[in-house]
């Protein structure tokens, strides 16, 4: 009995058939960051170094350094991911970048 391949499974067929979509390496590192933080990083590492104008990749990369206990490179992350945000005219993306550096930098004010 065949069972059908998982949606990472799928991902990583169509990685291996085109190792150059960000999109998929998008969602791979997607599907990895809940149980496998590190690979995941691996994922968005190649999309931030290989797809730096892949917008999508900032807020989580730097989501997923700030749990790393990384936030010096978070905030660098959110800052690239601003200007490449602003470049590209996503002013969506750009609000979601500029509140995650605010909270990383300990600068939102909201009440808990």
């Amino acid at each position: 009995m065949n069972t059908p391949a998982t949606r990472l499974q799928q991902l990583l067929a169509f990685y291996e058939d085109d190792p150059t979509d960000a999109f998929t390496i998008y969602a791979i590192a997607t599907e990895y960051r809940a149980q496998e933080p590190e690979r995941a990083w691996e994922f968005y590492e190649k999309l931030l170094t290989e797809h730096p104008d892949y917008v999508g990749t900032y807020y989580h990369a730097g989501k997923l350094l700030e749990q790393f206990g990384k936030k010096d490179e978070a905030e660098k992350v959110y800052r690239t991911g601003l200007a490449t945000a602003k470049k590209a005219g996503q002013q969506h993306a750009a609000s979601e970048l500029l509140q995650a550096l605010n909270q990383c930098l300990g600068l939102d004010y909201e009440d808990d």
